[in-house]
């Protein structure tokens, strides 16, 4: 199997062009912070996903989904302030914690597969 066509990175992949879309429109003194820090977090967790992918064994790889979930949930406390300051759409936000809370669920299940094959010697 390849990178692109494992679900979970497709869906970080989403999301990371969706924060992109409120980055862009965020006041220029805001891009700097809050909004270097909500693309940063968001962006993680497909990094952290690649990465792990990328590692030869499976104890290895693990660390770095783990490392995408903390992203994760990092992203949900910036998305939280972008929409608690009026910074995005309140309809905006409500789709992309949609499907945030999608991705934690399918990270989670795909961390408990590879688990799975860990003890199952694969």
């Amino acid at each position: 199997m390849e990178l692109g066509k494992l679900e979970v990175y497709r869906l970080a992949l989403k999301l990371s062009g969706e924060i992109w879309l409120v980055y862009e429109k965020l006041p220029k003194q805001l891009q700097f912070g809050i909004g270097d820090q909500s693309v940063r977090s968001i962006d993680s967790i497909g990094a952290n996903i690649a990465e792990g992918y990328g590692r030869f064994h499976y104890k290895d790889s693990m660390k770095f989904y783990y490392y995408a979930r903390g992203s994760l949930w990092e992203s949900k406390h910036w998305l939280y302030l972008l929409a608690n300051r009026n910074l995005m759409e309140k309809a905006r936000y409500e789709k992309m914690m949609d499907d945030i809370n999608l991705l934690g669920k399918k990270l989670n299940n795909f961390i408990e597969s590879i688990k799975k094959k860990v003890q199952n010697g694969q």
